[in-house]
Order: C-alpha cells, then structure tokens, then sequence
C-alpha cells in the first residue's frame, strides 16, 4: 500500500509532458468556432444583430462576456500553451455559469450592483433604433451547445440593463463567517442596502466593513425620505415601493388652509380715538383649530388664533337677565387688575343670555347640507360629521323637520323634509352619504336654501347647517362673493351655521364669512367631544337667537383713560357711525350664549402710556381735575344695540363704566388667562415677559367647578405650546 502511495505521490510531481502544438491548435480552433457560432446565434436569436451585441433586458452581460472572451482567446492564441488556453476557457465558462446561477439563488453579487447603477445612468443619448422594444422570433433557434449550460431559469431572470459591457467583471470572495453574521444583520435593518449600493459598487470584492458602511447609508436615507415610493437617491436609484405594515405613511395632500389675516388691535389714544365699536362674537371655531394644532404636537397658525374666540369657547356663570330687564341678555363690567401689567386695568364687558324653556322653543327646520366631496373622505371628516349629526337628533322634537342636501358625491336632496320623530329614516339617508368628486359648495348652498323656504311657516325658525371641511373649489369661491350671497338669503328668514370638519384644507376664512353673514356660529369639530358640546349641551344656544345684529360701542374718558387696547374682535371691527346703522350686519346671541369682550386700559399718569402727547391739540385739561377729585370716576360709557329677532329697527342699552364696578371673580379672572393665552399664541408684544407659566398659574386657580372639564383641558393646551415653544 505504501509503495503504491508513493508511486502515485512521484507521478503526480512529475513535470507534465509537453502539448503538441497540432493538437493545441485543432483545440484552439473548435474552441474559436464555438464561441463566434454562440455570439452569431444569440444575437440573431435576441436582436437579430451580427457579433457584438448589446445586452438586453432578457440576458444582459451574456453576449458582452461571450464577445469579452472570444477576444480574449484571440489574444491569447499565438501566446499562451494549450494548458493555459484551457484555463481561461474553463474561467470562461464559470463565470457564463456560476454567475446566472448566483443570480437565480438570490446570492450578492458585484455584477448585481453594477447593473443596477446601469439600470440608472443609462446613457440618454443612446439612438433611437437601439431603444425601441425588442421582441422575440416567433420559431425559436437551436442554441449552441456552449448556450445550453446555462439553465432556463438563469435566461428568464430581467436584471436591469447595463448600457455598456465594457467594465470588468469581479467576482465578490465570499466573507468570514463573523462578517456574513455581521452581513445578514444589517441586511435586516437595511433591506435596500445592496440595491442602493449598486450606483456606486467598486470593482474589487467588497470587504464587510465596505458592506455595513453601504448598509447604514443605505437605512439613513431610508428614514430621511420616509420609505417613500418613487423617492431618487443621491446615486440615481429609484427605490421600489414599501410594503404595507412597514411604517409606511403615504403623502398627505399640500395645505390648504385659510385663515383670515388681521393685524392685532393697535393701542389707542383715547383723546385722538376715543370711541371704540365692534360686533359681537360667539364662534368658537379658532380655539378648537388650536387644540387640534397643538395636540398634534405642532403650535397652530398665528392667523388661526382668535383671541374673542378663545375667551368665548368656555361657559361662563355670568349674571343671568331677570324678568323686567329690557333685553333678553344682561350685561356685567367688571374693571380689575392686569395680569401682565400692573400699571394697566383690564375692562371686562360680559354678556349672559336668557335661556328659554325648551317647550318655549318655536319649531325648528333644519336642512343639513352635508359636504361630501373627495376631501371628505377622512375619518376626522365625513365620519364624523355623521357620528355628530346622529349625537343632535335626540335633541329634536317630534313638532320639528329635518332634511338633508349633500354636495359632489352624493349631490342633490338626499331627504326630504321629515319629522324628526322618524329618526330610522333620517339616518338611513344620512349613512347613503359618500365622499367622491369636487366641491360644488355654491350650488349645495342653493338647493339648501329652497328646500328651508319650502318648510318655513309661521313663527317657525329655519337654519341651514352646513358641514364641510371648508374646501370651496366650485362656484362662488371667495369669501367676498359668498357673502354677498349669503346677505341676500338671510333677508328670508333662514340662518346659516357651519360646522368645519378635518385639517389639511380648511377654508377657515370661508367659514367665517358663511357664517358672520348668514345670523349663526361657525365650530369646528375635531372629536366626538366636541360634537357634543356644540351640538348637544349648547344645542338651544346654537340654533335659536334670543337677539340679533348686537353691536358694542365705549366711548373712553380722556380725562381718566390715557391709552386703550380692545383684546380680539380684529375680524367684528365697525366703524363708529356703523353703530346706529340699522342696516349693517352683527353677531347674534344664542339662547344661553354667553360672550365676553375685554380692554386693556392705561390710565392717566400711567408709567405704562406707550404714546407722547400730541404737540398741537389734546383733550380738555379742565376735565382731569374735577374727575380726579371723585372716588369713583367714571372710565367710559357703554353702549349697546340689537334687534328682537325677525325686527327691522334696534333697541339701546346704555350706561357708564366707573373705576370700581363689578368684583373679580374666578370666571374674569379664567377669561383673562385665555386671553392671555392667546396673545402668546399670536406672539404679542403687550405682554412683556409675561409667560405660559403665568398663564397655566392663573387658570389653574381660576378653574372653578368646571363641570365638564373644558377649563382643566385648557390648562394642559397651554403646558403642550409651552414645551412646544422652547
């Protein structure tokens, strides 16, 4: 055994024995000839082109590798022995079939990462006949034997194209097994690492430390971008859609939103302005877009915060009217200290309406003229608006009438006046309502109205309710139109009030001209929370006016007030000979509403007066005196005028505001940190470093009952835009 072994150890270190160069040369030949056939034939099989052909999307590196090797046996055939012409046809063939079966099995490879960055850059200047569509011969050819290694799984793989076969094939060492764990780790955080990676792949085998570098770039832009489809790396590789389940967010449509601009109330010279005038106000809409806002982590639109609005979103325990007052609402002043200023006083004007009994109500017709467009299509909007509007039936009575308009995707009467004691019926209807199609607002506007005049009768209130995200794009489109319309319609009778839905696209100015114009209250509904607190708990308040066209007017005293600053109400301001104006429009006061209006006074001698005195001409010095010497001086002079609803001509209320009428309480005291909170939010220069934590302190001692918790919610909203604005 042992002398065999050693024989054959002795055989195979003997030198091999020389090639005969005829037998060399008839090999060299057959080889030659098999591989010009395999070129000639493929490519008329695939493009119907002589040798050289260019890749194409069903064998892309085959017919540039075959024409690689074809020339490197060319060069090779006068130099190099039989042995070594062996060698290199033997490499040849490995690479035409290893490398489709690394393809086929999934396997990383160099090529794979080359040909994807050709996929990228391929040549834009390539012609015209080279980039038209390649089709196939209807009778396949008979491949040559050389062709037929290759499996037919191998010829269906598309890898990407590559627009030229003139780089170097390098074909990638496999790794140590601690660099190909490390590999498969990263594979799992970065699963487009390698398809990334392709652009720029160098030639050379790629070590795992090159691999994790790729493989973290690779997850970094992954997170940058979103995993968004269709995003264009930095390489020029287009990244293949996500899966769904892989934290994948699709693109929100652009912002849309539209909020009225208005500059901050400016402070006054009473002696060159003294008289102020505005309408009231009793929307709502503008602290629920802020409670959105920052609830979503993001501090709301400066444009978006309304100060009166804010003030007035909460209930207040106001004095309530008695019996024998001349009007169905009572107000109460109350001149206290400045939270953010102690040489200045706050004025409060509070207003607290009567609150009818419910078998007091006059009939009610209501027409809900439902938007339901292709925006609608969210679940803060239609969905909702459906889930409010089933929450307000049960406070309907037998004797009133619904009906319901939609818009767009389920345009025209979708019901009929109904009764609202057939409540089966109405919510059928109202669960018939799609999404889909545009905004057809003006046009939904109108049948609205026809159908309310149709259920109009005598002594009865009727009220379009429009539901809507506030996208307008059909019709009359600007608010100044839209007004004009809505001041015709009103003149019949019927009001109008808007409930906004959603964020992304709310015409918020829109809104607020819908509803200033149309006698009613623009809300905007974010949960189902605040669905019932505008639709149930001040559903009385909402629906039916105890006073319309209300408008405030203070004349201050010279004399005793140095400067003014009116809090909010930018968007209510009237002009002063608009106060006895029969004909211009104003707020409403709902049954049980309640608004709040607040001044900032300086008084005279104030260290806080921001004005110089006027050189020529100022109030009558011979007044300060004799009001100085009384112990209570009277500040200014309120006037106020409103219409019973359905009059033409108004009533007037009047009387002065003295230095110590009214007592602080814990509801001016809340109204003062709201009002606060919002001169935050809008960035006030009034302020001075007065703070969130200023505000978040005197709202957490003015909280009282709080019955519904809307005052501690209040609270938390002013903690989240504090660390929000840090």
């Amino acid at each position: 055994m042992t002398d065999e072994f050693d024989k054959l150890k002795k055989a195979m270190q003997a030198a091999p024995p020389a090639p005969d160069p005829e037998a060399k040369k008839a090999a060299l030949a057959l080889a030659m000839q098999a591989f010009d056939d395999s070129a000639e034939k493929n490519a008329r099989l695939r493009q119907g082109l002589a040798k050289g052909a260019r890749p194409t999307p069903e064998s892309p590196r085959e017919a540039g590798l075959m024409q690689g090797v074809r020339d490197m046996f060319a060069k090779l055939s006068t130099k190099a022995g039989l042995a070594a012409t062996t060698g290199i046809a033997a490499a040849g063939l490995a690479a035409v079939v290893i490398i489709p079966q690394m393809q086929q099995s999934g396997g990383p490879t160099v090529v794979e990462a080359r040909e994807t960055k050709g996929a990228a850059a391929t040549d834009s200047t390539r012609s015209q006949a080279e980039a038209a569509p390649l089709t196939q011969p209807e009778t396949p050819q008979e491949a040559p034997e050389i062709a037929e290694v290759r499996s037919d799984d191998a010829q269906a793989a598309t890898p990407a194209p590559e627009p030229a076969a003139t780089e170097d094939v390098a074909v990638m060492e496999e790794p140590p097994m601690a660099e190909a764990e490390a590999d498969e780790e990263l594979a799992a955080e970065a699963p487009l690492a390698d398809a990334v990676a392709g652009a720029s792949a160098p030639t050379a085998p790629r070590t795992a430390t090159a691999k994790r570098s790729v493989a973290a770039s690779a997850a970094r832009e992954r997170a940058e971008t979103g995993g968004i489809a269709g995003i264009v790396r930095p390489e020029g590789v287009l990244a293949p859609a996500p899966a769904p389940g892989d934290g994948y967010v699709a693109p929100q449509d652009p912002d849309t939103e539209a909020f009225p601009e208005a500059e901050q109330n400016p402070v006054k010279v009473a002696s060159e302005e003294p008289v102020s005038t505005f309408s009231i106000d009793v929307d709502t809409a503008s602290y629920s877009v802020v409670r959105s806002s920052l609830n979503a982590g993001r501090m709301p639109p400066v444009d978006a915060v309304r100060v009166e609005e804010m003030v007035n979103y909460f209930p207040y325990a106001y004095a309530a009217p008695e019996a024998d007052d001349p009007a169905p609402f009572k107000p109460t002043v109350v001149v206290g200290e400045t939270p953010w200023n102690p040489d200045t006083r706050l004025v409060t004007v509070a207003i607290q309406g009567e609150l009818p009994l419910v078998e007091d109500r006059p009939p009610l017709n209501l027409v809900f003229l439902v938007d339901s467009s292709g925006s609608m299509s969210d679940a803060n909007k239609l969905p909702l608006l459906k889930q409010s509007l089933r929450l307000m039936l049960p406070e309907l009575r037998p004797e009133d009438q619904v009906a319901i308009v939609a818009y767009a995707g389920s345009s025209g009467l979708v019901l009929p006046p109904t009764p609202a004691s057939e409540r089966g019926k109405i919510l059928a209807a109202l669960d018939n309502v799609g999404a889909g199609g545009s905004t057809a607002g003006h046009a939904g506007l109108e049948q609205a109205y026809a159908v309310a005049e149709e259920m109009t009768g005598e002594g009865e209130i009727s009220r379009v309710l429009l539901a809507t995200d506030g996208d307008f794009n059909v019709g009359l489109s600007s608010p100044e139109d839209m007004k004009e319309y809505i001041e015709k319609k009103r003149e019949s009778g019927t009001f109008l009030s808007v409930l906004g839905f959603g964020r992304g696209n709310l015409d918020d100015a829109l809104m607020q001209a819908l509803a200033q114009n149309g006698n009613g209250q623009a809300a905007y509904i974010d949960t189902l929370n605040e669905a019932r607190k505008v639709l149930v708990d001040q559903f009385t308040g909402a629906l039916f006016p105890i006073a319309s066209d209300v408008k405030i007017q203070v004349e201050f005293n010279p004399a005793e007030v140095a400067e003014y600053r009116l809090i909010g109400y930018e968007t209510r301001a009237l002009r002063r000979e608009d106060f006895n104006n029969d004909k211009v429009d104003a707020g409403e006061i709902g049954a049980g509403h309640s608004v709040t209006a607040i001044y900032e006074i300086t008084p005279v001698g104030s260290p806080a007066v921001l004005n110089d005195p006027l050189r020529y001409g100022s109030a009558d010095a011979s007044v300060a005196p004799a009001q100085a010497e009384q112990d209570n001086p009277e500040l200014a002079f309120l006037r106020m005028r409103w219409k019973e609803p359905g009059d033409s001509e108004s009533a007037l209320l009047e009387f002065p505001i003295t230095a110590g009428m009214g007592t602080a309480s814990d509801e001016t005291r809340f109204a003062a940190a709201i009002a606060g909170f919002g001169q935050l939010l809008k960035g006030s220069s009034y302020l001075g470093d007065w703070s969130y934590a200023d505000a978040i302190a005197l709202a957490n001692g003015a909280k009282g009952t709080d019955e519904f918790g809307y005052r501690a919610e209040a609270v938390n909203l002013m903690r989240l835009a504090q660390s929000l604005s840090q």
